[in-house]
């Protein structure tokens, strides 16, 4: 696992500064990641195809548990920033305690912005701060809801 690419926001601009300067073409994607699945690491690969440096941004536990309710996260900020750095497909992963990336994709401004085929086009936040806005197909049946449903099914 590589500590190196958890950054704060401070670092990740100053570094995504520096590679535009590269003329390094930046992707970004951002989500809770709360129980990471085959459909997250396949959205990660595809994204990374998209360009030369691939940014995760995931909500922080308090903004988590506001959007998912209060008996989510079930995996801590913290351990799901470690896991995302252990993908080899993501160069840099950073929390943001807001509701949505639109502050943190204004900083930022990466090339292409990459969100689940979920979202209509219309509704992805920060889409205006970006060149690109790709939105990768869901991979079927596999999603944080359908785990936990299988959990409880199986478990309780």
């Amino acid at each position: 696992m590589d500590n190196n690419k958890i950054c704060s926001t401070k670092k990740l601009i100053e570094t995504v500064k520096k590679l535009k300067e590269e003329n390094k073409k930046i992707v970004f994607t951002n989500g809770c990641f709360d129980l990471i699945h085959i459909g997250h690491v396949s959205l990660f690969q595809k994204a990374k195809t998209l360009g030369d440096v691939l940014i995760v941004a995931i909500n922080s536990d308090k903004s988590l548990a506001g959007l998912k309710g209060p008996k989510r996260p079930l995996v801590p900020q913290k351990d799901r920033t470690k896991l995302l750095a252990a993908i080899t497909a993501i160069d840099y992963v950073v929390i943001f305690n807001e509701q949505t990336p639109y502050e943190l994709l204004k900083k930022l401004r990466p090339d292409i912005l990459v969100k689940g085929g979920d979202y209509k086009i219309e509704d992805i936040i920060g889409r205006e701060f970006v060149k690109k806005v790709y939105r990768y197909p869901l991979v079927a049946g596999k999603s944080t809801s359908n785990l936990i449903k299988l959990i409880v099914e199986r478990y309780s």
